[in-house]
């Protein structure tokens, strides 16, 4: 259980405290732009260790259940708090509260439906689409942390929304597939 994949996963998680209290600071209405450069830091480190936990895992014959189990919850934990802070700290606000709660949403009932299915025994695999729009909703996160660490540069919080709506609308299409796979195993 203490393979390097699985304390990779694990460290994802026990890491979104220090980046939730690095954006902090902001949900009170200071501009710590220190606060986040380093939360963007953390974030990309996050990311990257959320890449290297599959790819070791499976170069090293260790996928375990485990991993199988946490990984998803890591990035629901880690893209739920980064949202919510976004939100608290108003780098996400307006309409585009909207993207971020179809996001949110959509994760909410995945997990659920997953959950339901596999006391079924009916196993989902996460489509390519999926994968896309975990990368989308990955860079919107990012921009939008970087943005409040460099507002010189209004076009990163651009991207950072574009991408959001983006990742929001790849969200309600693989939502719609887990559903329909879902809806196809009830009475």
């Amino acid at each position: 259980m203490l393979t390097l994949p699985n304390l990779l996963t694990l460290s994802r998680i026990l890491t979104v405290p220090l980046l939730v209290a690095l954006l902090w600071p902001a949900e009170l209405g200071a501009r710590w732009t220190t606060g986040y450069a380093l939360a963007f830091a953390l974030y990309c480190l996050m990311g990257i260790t959320d890449y290297f936990d599959g790819y070791l895992a499976r170069a090293q014959g260790t996928v375990s259940k485990l991993g199988v189990f946490l990984d998803p919850i890591a990035d629901k934990i880690m893209v739920g708090a980064v949202i919510l802070m976004l939100a608290a700290t108003r780098d996400i606000a307006g309409l585009h509260i909207v993207a971020a709660m179809i996001i949110l949403l959509r994760e909410i009932a995945v997990s659920g439906l997953r959950e339901f299915l596999a006391g079924l025994q009916v196993s989902v695999p996460v489509s390519r689409l999926a994968k896309w729009k975990t990368t989308f909703q990955l860079i919107a996160l990012g921009a939008l942390i970087l943005a409040g660490a460099v507002p010189q540069f209004p076009f990163v919080q651009m991207v950072g929304i574009i991408t959001l709506w983006a990742a929001a609308i790849l969200t309600l299409v693989t939502g719609w597939d887990y559903l329909r796979v879902g809806i196809s195993h009830m009475d």
